[in-house]
This record gives structure tokens, sequence and C-alpha cells, in this order.
């Protein structure tokens, strides 16, 4: 059984918006651990939020230095 086709629109009403943004969120941070895990990586994003003025981050400072390190040493290395 297929879904059925989605109509893109604007959503007027605050809390749905809200909810659905919530909901797709949740859902972009599962598959972003699901695809560190199947593939052995790390992930990370930045999800700016309309309701808020500073972005969500989804990772760690010291990944971020851990994985610039490791990118670094990758480009000199070649």
């Amino acid at each position: 059984m297929t879904r059925k086709k989605v109509k893109l629109a604007y959503i007027t009403n605050d809390s749905t918006r809200k909810a659905t943004y919530k909901k797709r969120i949740k859902g972009l941070k599962k598959k972003m651990r699901e695809l560190s895990t199947l593939c052995g990586i790390d992930t990370c994003a930045i999800m700016y939020n309309p309701y808020k003025s500073q972005p969500e981050k989804t990772f760690l400072s010291q990944k971020i230095t851990k994985v610039a390190e490791q990118l670094k040493k990758h480009c000199n290395e070649n």
C-alpha cells in the first residue's frame, strides 16, 4: 500500500507547522544516526530553526576538532 501524494504548501496554522517541523527534524536526526552506524562515519548537521535565532548543532565541538584533524592529516598524505 502506498502513501498519497503530499501537496506541498505553506502550513498556516502555527502549532501544526511547529509540530511538523519537530517531526521532520527528529526524522533527519534518526537518519543521521543510522548513516553514522551503518557506514561507520561521523555525521554532523546545522539546522536553522525558524522559531529560534541560533542554529541547532547536532554534534559536539570535540568531534569537530577531531574530524578537522583527520581531514588535515588525510590532505597532507595526498
